[in-house]
């Protein structure tokens, strides 16, 4: 089997794995009741969540994974450290804070060209494209960082930037956890690119 369609295939796997993660600890914090536990043989990952203590770990079960962009050796995305569940006051909350740390469309436009190139996208215009944070700022996601950058198709704003916003207001009103909808936006990319690697 070669290297690619090894990648290619563990990323399927990972996707999956996350979307149920994500999906069972967004409803457990949603929705009281049972505590719920996915633990993954392929990332080694337990996830605990629970109405009461979405991130506290129980006797039986682990809690939610420290860097969620991680599974195993592979990368998807990347955080930034100023953005904790702590910090969320006075940063992702804060109206316009992302604004104050959105990299410029000089540091963007060459990084989308570059990028569209080196995934094989058959659409090479990157007009088609806007250059887009895998874990949104707006939850905490890397300014900078290339592994939580990428191209993605139609202009801005899009559809998923509502979602962002949406997601964004459930941390501020602490419905959700920050790592919750942190986990939850990666396994939806994840699903949606499942080529990635």
């Amino acid at each position: 089997m070669s290297t690619r369609v090894f990648g290619i295939l563990a990323a399927i796997l990972v996707g999956a794995v996350l979307s149920v993660i994500a999906t069972m600890a967004v409803l457990s914090a949603r929705n009281p009741g049972p505590v719920a536990t996915v633990t993954s043989p392929a990332s080694d990952v337990s996830v605990t969540a629970s109405a009461s203590s979405p991130s506290a770990p129980s006797p039986t079960m682990g809690p939610l994974p420290a860097d969620p962009c991680h599974a195993g050796a592979v990368t998807y995305c990347a955080l930034n450290p100023a953005v904790t569940q702590a910090t969320i006051e006075t940063t992702i909350c804060v109206s316009g804070w992302t604004a104050t740390i959105r990299p410029p469309s000089s540091y963007t436009s060459p990084l989308k060209v570059e990028q569209l190139a080196a995934f094989g996208y058959a659409d090479q215009n990157p007009k088609d494209y806007e250059e887009d944070h895998r874990v949104p700022l707006e939850l905490g996601g890397a300014p900078r960082d290339t592994s939580n950058l990428s191209p993605e198709r139609g202009a801005s704003p899009n559809p998923k930037d509502s979602a962002e916003n949406s997601a964004r207001a459930e941390v501020c009103a602490g419905r959700a956890t920050l790592q919750q909808e942190q986990i939850a936006f990666i396994s939806r990319w994840l699903a949606a690119y499942p080529g990635y690697r």
